[in-house]
Formats: structure tokens, C-alpha cells, sequence
């Protein structure tokens, strides 16, 4: 490793050790002391030359660990913000059911999962937010628990109970061989009762997608075009196209304050006296293990294999992220993006402030130039194809046409974005090796590493 005294031999210039002058390389100590005060003027700026382009310490882990949770903190704040516009124009779609406050919604829903797609880099290695994100971002669901569903969806299911319950419509529910009083609705019914009810993890009744299939409705469309396509008259009550809208309209308002509460929670516990901070920072703490879990689990298991392998091989619409409303696209490139904040220690705010500090690319880089190249070139290529991806869902077909079994080009789009997470993941490897951490085991999926095993178990 280079240090500020190599650096200033190398450029001839004096350099402290200690409290004692160190001529530069070809002078000697008489020559600097005995030269008149524009020696020492000379000598003074070169320090201050030197202090200006060297650091004066390296990133230590704890540096790190704390840009690390200050990312975490901004990142769950503005979800919250985010959450809160959301409520507002539901509220606004409420007061006034038109097809335009409908749009607005539905385009709130989407900014809303801007900044909190970047904060599941810090699943997996965090037990407190593992824990804690089936309340916000559990899929797929079984839609038919929550409101009314197409025939094609079925009435019932062996391995479900609730497949078609459908609460809004039911005042009363068996749940676990218990009569439950579901008259109103509310915050218990869904967040305590219903989310995972049975222990089936299907049985989703609160977060994102809860309100998602709500704004939207089902995606009858298959690998066709289009989006779900709720009417907004099931929103209106004195045109309730749907029957139950005066609880459907309770329903949404209870599972979009649950959201709030559960990111407001999450963003707690990142503050300076929080919970996940300080599980961060403990004593027994592995901080650069639990950020490099997050990062190679995301990468891998989770992204590359569970969102994207496994459609892939299926060629089902049903596997993509948000199936709903067909945002997938986004919700795969900003977890990219939050892969890369974390790495290169710094997030854009949605009030465009950047969060920016010491970074786990500043300690791969001062002990190998070579591995922390290797790691960036491998984020900019998963960045660069997970950007085709994005604008071809934009501008030529949605994402769950590109799974669409036949279609070649779409397909090799998504094959193209999983092999460079893939590879992504192999560069982590090789940056937890030279960090002399311990071995890592990343989260799997058995749609990479066993795809005959995988396919099973969807029959």
C-alpha cells in the first residue's frame, strides 16, 4: 500500500516524521536547514500540497459501517415520504373515484417503490430488517384473500384455505379452524390475522403489493400486453361497480397506513440510538460480513435466481415481482442501484441531496487495486444491462412479455441481466477474499443451482 511518504519521496518533496523534518530524495538535512525562510516557505506548502491530494488516513470499517447506516436511514426516511404522497393521492382518489385520480395513484404507487427498492440490499445480513420486510414487500400473493378475483383464478386450493376468502367481500372468516369476527376492517384483522394466516406465506394481506393488487387489480393479460386494469368505480360508492366499495376504500386506507407505520418503524431503527445501528455496531458484530451478505444475497439468490431465473424458466407472468401493475422493470434495476450504493458508499436523496461517505470499495481498493476494478467494471456491466431491460420494458414490451415462453429477444434480455448478477456475485467473492473475512455463504435458489428441482416444485 502507497503511504503519504513514499508518495512525497517519489515526488521529491519534504515530508514530517514524527515532529522531524524528512529531506526529500537527492537533499540532504543541511542543505534544508541551513536555506534561507523561503526554504521552509517551499517545505510548508508542499505539506499542505501533500494534505490536498493524500489522504491522511485510510477508510476504516467503522467509517464504513457508518456511511453504510446513514444510507440505511436516508433511504427508509424517504420511503416514508414516499409512502405518505401515496396515502395523499389515495385519499384524493377516494374524495373524487376518476379514472385520473386512479392514474395518479397508481403513479404514486410507483414512486413510492423508488427508494425502497434500494434499501433490500440490507436484508440477508441484517436479522432486524429480514425479519421484519415480509410486512412490506412480501410476493407473490394469493390475490383471491384479499377482494374478488376472475374465474380463471379458481375457487380453491389444496394447499390454501384462503386461496379466494376474499375478506372484503366476507364479514366473517375461518382462519386456522377459528371463526373470525372480520366486520371491520382493520389494522389487527389484516396485520395480525390474515398476513401469512395458516402459515402459508402466500396469505398476503399487507404492504406494497397488497396495495398494488388494490390499484390496479389482476393482470389478466398472461405474456400479452397490459397491465391490471381495475375500474374506478370500484372506488365509488355511488357507482360500485365491484359491490363492497365502501370496504374496499377501508381496506386500502388500513393496509396504506400499515405501510407507513412499518416504514416509519424501519427508518427508526437506523437513527443514531436505533436498534439496527446498534445491532450494526455491537461488540460481536461482523459489520463488513453483514454488509457483504446483503450484498452477494441480493445478487444472487434473491434477484438473479428467485425474481428472474425462476419466470424465466417457467415463462410465468405470475413469478414477476410486481405482477400487478407491471413496475417490475423498476423494482429489479433500482435493487441494482442499491447494490451499487452500498458498495460505492453513497445515495441520492429524493430531494436530490447526496448521502456520501467512506465506502467498502475504499477498503477492497487500498488492499488491491486490481479486485476493487474488478468489482466496479462487474456493477457498471449489471447497471448497463439491467438498462437495456428497463428501456425495453418501457419502449417495446413489458417485462412479463419478455418472459413470454418463444420470445427470444425478451428472453435473452432478462438471461443477459441474470448472468452479469451472477458474475457480479463472483467479484464479491473475490473482494470478501482479499478482505481476509471470513467465508460468506450467500443466499441460493434453486432455479441456478438445481433448475430440475426448481421446475418440481412448481408443478
Amino acid at each position: 500500500m502507497t503511504t503519504d511518504r513514499d508518495a512525497a519521496l517519489r515526488l521529491s518533496l519534504p515530508v514530517v516524521v514524527g515532529s522531524e523534518w524528512m529531506p526529500a530524495k537527492g537533499v540532504t538535512a543541511m542543505q534544508v536547514s541551513r536555506g534561507s525562510n523561503r526554504g521552509w516557505i517551499a517545505g510548508a506548502a508542499a505539506i499542505v500540497w501533500l494534505a490536498l491530494v493524500l489522504p491522511l488516513s485510510a477508510a476504516t470499517v467503522k467509517d464504513v459501517a457508518d456511511t453504510y447506516a446513514n444510507i440505511a436511514q436516508a433511504a427508509y426516511e424517504d420511503s416514508v415520504v414516499r409512502a405518505k404522497a401515496l396515502k395523499n393521492a389515495i385519499d384524493s382518489m377516494i374524495a373524487a373515484p376518476t379514472p385520473d385520480n386512479l392514474a395518479a395513484a397508481r403513479t404514486a404507487w410507483i414512486a413510492a417503490r423508488v427508494p425502497y427498492m434500494q434499501t433490500e440490499v440490507y436484508r440477508f445480513g441484517n436479522k432486524i430488517v429480514d425479519d421484519w420486510e415480509g410486512r412490506v414487500n412480501s410476493w407473490p400473493l394469493d390475490e383471491g384473500l384479499i377482494d374478488y378475483v376472475d374465474k380463471s383464478y379458481g375457487a380453491a386450493s389444496d394447499s390454501n384455505p384462503l386461496f379466494a376468502a376474499n375478506v372484503i367481500a366476507n364479514r366473517s372468516l375461518t382462519v386456522a379452524g377459528r371463526k373470525v369476527d372480520a366486520s371491520k376492517i382493520t389494522k389487527e384483522l389484516l396485520a395480525d390475522t390474515l398476513q401469512e394466516a395458516e402459515r402459508i406465506e402466500a396469505n398476503v394481506a399487507i404492504g406494497y403489493h397488497a396495495i398494488e393488487f388494490l390499484l390496479w387489480g389482476q393482470d389478466l393479460n398472461g405474456t400479452g400486453p397490459g397491465a391490471g386494469n381495475r375500474p374506478v368505480t370500484d372506488f365509488d360508492q355511488k357507482k360500485c361497480a365491484g359491490r363492497n366499495c365502501d370496504r374496499r376504500i377501508a381496506y386500502l386506507r388500513v393496509v396504506t397506513d400499515l405501510l407507513i407505520e412499518d416504514l416509519e418503524e424501519m427508518a427508526g431503527k437506523w437513527r443514531p440510538d436505533g436498534e439496527a445501528r446498534k445491532a450494526l455496531f455491537a461488540p460481536e458484530a461482523d459489520s463488513l460480513t453483514i454488509i457483504f451478505t446483503g450484498l452477494g444475497s441480493l445478487s444472487y439468490g434473491e434477484m438473479a435466481g428467485e425474481r428472474m431465473k425462476l419466470g424465466l424458466l417457467l415463462n410465468d407472468p405470475e413469478e414477476e415481482h410486481d405482477c400487478f401493475s407491471d413496475n417490475t422493470h423498476n423494482s429489479h434495476y433500482y435493487d441494482v442501484i442499491g447494490i451499487e450504493n452500498v458498495y460505492l458508499g453513497r445515495y441520492k436523496r429524493i430531494d436530490g441531496k447526496e448521502i456520501k461517505g467512506a465506502s467498502v470499495s475504499d477498503l477492497v481498493r487500498a488492499k488491491s487495486t486490481e479486485i476493487d476494478d474488478r468489482v466496479r467494471q462487474a456493477l457498471s456491466e449489471t447497471n448497463k444491462r439491467m438498462t437495456s431491460l428497463k428501456t425495453r420494458a418501457e419502449t417495446i414490451e413489458a417485462y412479463d412479455q419478455m418472459l413470454g415462453e418463444g420470445n427470444k429477444a425478451g428472453n435473452a434480455v432478462i438471461e443477459a441481466a441474470i448472468e452479469a448478477l451472477v458474475a457480479q456475485t463472483k467479484e464479491f467473492e473475490r473482494a470478501v477474499a482479499v478482505l481476509e473475512l471470513r467465508a460468506i455463504t450467500f443466499e441460493g435458489s434453486d432455479s441456478l443451482d438445481n433448475p430440475t428441482k426448481a421446475l418440481e416444485g412448481k408443478k
